[in-house]
């Protein structure tokens, strides 16, 4: 008995390599939607652009998301959204996207871990300008540029507390990162502005989505942070609703915390770099507190 062929016709092949090349490619690239704000004569308007960047040229970097906080209104809010950045952290990871945890000044919980050690050991690069030298909590530190951005929108003179009735006393409360968010072996952890720089420049990474707390200070300010990235000429963007501020509605302007956080981002939107949304790494709605009582605002 003569055994039968199967034979695909050549085009029905070719067609099907085609579909599956398209998939592959979809997956191997992120889709996002970037929110600036610019002058336009004597006003500001939103810009929102649509840009596609390669996860394995990108990387996420997670600040001072800490175990614990002197303000016990800063904990709790780093507490809620721990879990929903830590979605967000394994779709980034699974996507290909480099991630890189910055826990200030506690690196040293994580030493011997292969994270720690990925970006002791990395391959020094040089930077193409300067990194920050000046010290402040314990790293180097990137201030307010007064020429590019001006007084910050909030004042955040008194630290930021917003408990009532009574001010948190300033203590050193935080020993690691908080351990909702889990550090894979294949993550990288620091709080220095060197090692980050070789951990990108190793990985020709040319995108950095900067995510945690707090915006009016470290993910402004750190050495690895948005000023830092967006002056060493990296693409630099913000997740608008995986961040907070220290605020204190006390203080000029005198609105709620939140509307003060919201200040922060457009601020930042203006003179730093654009922002997103987690839905874009994630596909889920975006992230709120649960204690903000305004309704979600749709993009201006």
């Amino acid at each position: 008995m003569k055994q039968l062929a199967l034979r695909w016709p050549a085009r029905s092949i070719a067609v099907g390599i085609s579909l599956l090349s398209s998939m592959a490619a979809a997956e191997d690239k992120l889709q996002l939607n970037l929110r600036s704000r610019t002058n336009a004569g004597d006003r500001v308007v939103v810009v929102e652009k649509n840009v596609t960047w390669a996860p394995k040229k990108t990387a996420l970097i997670i600040c001072d998301m800490w175990d614990d906080h002197w303000c016990k209104s800063a904990a709790r809010r780093v507490g809620e959204m721990a879990g929903p950045l830590n979605e967000m952290v394994k779709k980034a990871r699974a996507l290909g996207m480099f991630v890189i945890h910055a826990p200030s000044t506690c690196t040293g919980f994580y030493e011997g871990t292969a994270a720690r050690k990925r970006a002791q050991m990395a391959r020094f690069a040089a930077t193409p300008g300067p990194l920050a030298t000046s010290e402040r909590w314990g790293t180097a530190w990137c201030w307010t540029d007064a020429k590019r951005e001006g007084v910050l929108p909030i004042d955040d003179s008194d630290m930021g507390c917003d408990c009532q009735p009574e001010k948190c006393k300033i203590r050193e409360a935080w020993t690691r990162q908080i351990g909702i968010i889990e550090i894979a072996d294949e993550d990288a952890v620091t709080d220095n502005g060197q090692e980050t720089w070789n951990l990108l420049a190793g990985r020709g990474i040319e995108n950095v989505i900067l995510s945690g707390v707090h915006l009016n200070m470290c993910v402004l300010g750190r050495p690895f942070a948005i000023r830092q990235m967006v002056r060493l000429g990296k693409n630099v963007a913000l997740v608008r609703d995986m961040t907070d501020t220290m605020y204190n509605p006390e203080r000029p302007p005198g609105v709620s915390h939140f509307e003060g956080t919201d200040l922060m981002i457009e601020h930042v939107e203006k003179y730093w770099c654009p922002s997103l949304t987690s839905s874009a790494i994630t596909g889920k709605p975006e992230f709120r507190f649960r204690n903000d009582p305004r309704q979600p605002r749709a993009s201006p």
